[in-house]
């Protein structure tokens, strides 16, 4: 699982996407979200702009990422 480093309260799931390497761009996550192909704690989510908090899981493509709180 990749985890996240971050600064704020949350970060939107697309963007945790991004920074994990599991899309290639911002275009390509609006696309697999909206198409269905993510799940954030098991269910699939189609919110681009999910608010992710530590704890929460997004996974794609078999591949599972997290935020967590920088220190």
């Amino acid at each position: 699982m990749k985890t996240i480093k971050i600064t704020t309260e949350y970060i939107k799931l697309q963007d945790l996407l991004k920074m994990a390497n599991l899309v290639e761009s911002g275009g390509q996550a609006k696309e697999r979200i909206q198409g269905g192909e993510v799940t954030v704690n098991g269910e699939t989510c189609t919110q681009r702009g999910k608010k992710m908090r530590p704890g929460d899981v997004a996974q794609i493509d078999g591949q599972d990422c997290t935020p967590a709180y920088a220190d």
